[in-house]
């Protein structure tokens, strides 16, 4: 165990966000998405009995999201005859602007076949026990500045 990061971080996991450097991007599934067909050419994390908020509120107490990008927050846009809008969206734009401080305005929505064809670059995939239906989110990984590192006394 380590302190101060948050327990539901697995080795492998925070193995995997200290190796993504800037830009890279990490798809944090729902548990419909097809993780491994998707992820075969890349790393895919099991994260199952997990849901994709807690996931999402720990990753983003670790690393920060680009501020190089208009979306640096992305969720898979629904097909047409699907509601335009899920519940758990508004969790999640609440976790990012409290991580963040950033507004909606800054999470995109990437089409469904185009979001899973992004997902074929990330550096990871995090398959996770999720059951609300689209609750995929795709991260784009920030810089680290030397600020950041003081501020939770780790840089000095």
């Amino acid at each position: 165990m380590l302190k101060g990061i948050p327990q539901i971080l697995s080795p492998e996991l925070l193995k995997a966000l200290c190796e993504m450097g800037h830009g890279d991007y990490l798809v944090i599934a729902d548990g419909n998405f097809p993780a491994q067909s998707v992820g075969k050419d890349t790393r895919v994390i099991r994260c199952d009995g997990h849901g994709v908020p807690e996931l999402l509120q720990a990753i983003l107490k670790v690393i920060p999201t680009d501020t190089y990008v208009e979306h640096p927050v992305n969720l898979m846009a629904p097909e047409p005859q699907d509601p335009k809008h899920f519940p758990i969206w508004d969790t999640i734009y609440d976790i990012v602007e409290r991580a963040e401080g950033r507004s909606r305005e800054k999470i995109g929505y990437i089409e469904r076949f185009a979001f899973y064809e992004e997902s074929k670059k990330a550096f990871a995939v995090i398959a996770t026990g999720e059951q609300a239906v689209y609750a995929n989110v795709m991260l784009q990984k920030g810089v680290i500045t030397p600020d950041m590192l003081t501020e939770t006394g780790h840089g000095e």
